[in-house]
């Protein structure tokens, strides 16, 4: 059955989905930035993930506007060269941000991993699948345990969530990523 659900979801304009999505769409865009569901909406996706259908994990869906910084253009004085209002992009990706923004509101989980539900001309969703590290039926989760362990507090801040590695740019290894390990950071000014 999830082999089919993938399927659909791999093609969206293609398949059920498209329904689905106009449909649920304007729901969603009524709805908070961050909901609390019952379950998740692409159930293969999610257990792909690590999710799981038990006490001490949820899923949240976060709405994230889309597109660069929105920065307010400058009225005093001459107008400069280099401005800069338009065409300035944050270093984060879209889901990484979606992903802070569900562990904020939910501060005592941590971030396990996120996926794609839909989009509009404005906005974008992900869901959120977040796990309580101190509830007793992960601690007893052979699988899920290790999210207990303190240096994975606070992990989707630091950016190691699969979305925040992916913007640091530790999906490539070689030549061209020199610099991206450890972090930007600790190499900065590094063999100028």
């Amino acid at each position: 059955m999830y082999h089919y659900i993938r399927e659909a979801w791999n093609r969206p304009d293609s398949s059920y989905v498209r329904e689905l999505m106009r449909e649920r769409l304007p729901l969603w865009a009524r709805q908070g930035s961050v909901v609390r569901l019952e379950r998740p909406t692409r159930p293969d996706r999610a257990r792909s993930l690590g999710y799981k259908a038990k006490q001490g994990i949820i899923v949240v869906r976060s709405r994230i506007r889309r597109g660069g910084r929105r920065k307010q253009r400058l009225n005093a004085g001459r107008v400069p060269k280099k401005m800069g209002v338009r065409k300035y992009t944050p270093k984060k990706n879209l889901r990484w941000i979606a992903e802070e923004r569900a562990q904020r509101k939910y501060p005592n989980m941590e971030v396990l991993n996120s996926y794609w539900v839909g989009e509009t001309g404005k906005y974008i969703y992900f869901e959120v699948i977040l796990v309580d590290p101190s509830h007793p039926a992960i601690k007893n989760d052979k699988d899920l345990k290790w999210i207990g362990e303190s240096q994975h507090k606070g992990r989707v801040f630091r950016g190691l969530t699969s979305a925040g590695k992916a913007a640091r740019g530790l999906r490539h290894k070689g030549k061209g990523a020199e610099k991206v390990r450890p972090s930007i950071g600790a190499n900065k000014g590094r063999g100028k």
